[in-house]
């Protein structure tokens, strides 16, 4: 499978590849992406099921990690940068355990080796599924629906970045079906005990997220024995947009 992707700027510097987290896509890093092209050429991926990536009926962490070393020898990159934030930074530890030499520094965004178990997941998947497509007028008629279904408006804006429109049909962008089935896999922790990788890593976290806690640290060290772990205060889940100057001055500084 050969993913979409946007170049983000910085040609000629060192390559750094961004994977994004469920349901969303290589345009929620923009503006962060481009900010970060400064010091490095910078290419964010649509994973499969994602974006403008193919659909797949198979949705796991290794055929994710496959199509991104399937992308990195299409683009002819040998050794990267590689950050994910979310789901795709469960596929970014999972590749740089699988394949350390591709890797030489790993950024991981508000997301640890561990399994997750969210409710609000579920209420927010049967919301877009229960979107009778064939009779909506309009994103502000989804949007309305949704209210009663989902509170947090922040979200619910999130979840209609992928509702599109093509021949003038609305239409999900991404493969619905397939990642509703797919969700307890996508929460489960995709590393085995004895996966390590030992090279520089970083893990960003939401200082009001609750993804990592104080808890999850032994988790990343045992996993990630070099990884320095780092908080924004003032940062929900989405570190990258709600305290980008931050997120920035970490990501691009010297390993420790």
């Amino acid at each position: 499978m050969l993913l979409f992707h946007r170049d983000l700027g910085g040609a000629g510097r060192p390559p750094l590849v961004i994977l994004h987290g469920m349901l969303g896509s290589s345009r929620n890093w923009q503006t962060t992406g481009r900010d970060l092209a400064a010091w490095y050429h910078v290419s964010a991926l649509d994973l499969r099921n994602h974006g403008e990536s193919p659909h797949a009926g198979e949705m796991s962490y290794a055929a994710m990690v496959d199509d991104v070393i399937a992308w990195l020898d299409a683009q002819g990159l040998g050794r990267v940068t590689l950050l994910g934030h979310s789901m795709g930074g469960k596929v970014a530890m999972l590749l740089a355990c699988r394949h350390p030499e591709r890797i030489a520094r790993l950024i991981v965004v508000d997301i640890a080796p561990k399994d997750y178990y969210w409710p609000t997941h579920r209420v927010e998947f049967a919301a877009m599924s229960d979107l009778d497509l064939s009779a909506l007028p309009s994103r502000a008629a989804a949007e309305q629906i949704f209210e009663a279904k989902i509170s947090d408006w922040a979200m619910r804006k999130f979840l209609l970045t992928n509702l599109v429109q093509a021949d003038g049909r609305w239409q999900w962008s991404i493969n619905l079906p397939v990642l509703t089935a797919a969700l307890a896999a996508m929460e489960a922790n995709p590393l085995q005990p004895t996966d390590q990788f030992p090279g520089p890593a970083l893990f960003l976290a939401g200082g009001k997220s609750r993804y990592v806690t104080a808890g999850d640290h032994a988790a990343i060290q045992r996993h990630f024995p070099s990884a320095r772990i780092e908080t924004l205060a003032s940062a929900s889940h989405n570190p990258h947009i709600e305290a980008r100057e931050a997120f920035v001055a970490l990501a691009t500084s010297a390993p420790a």
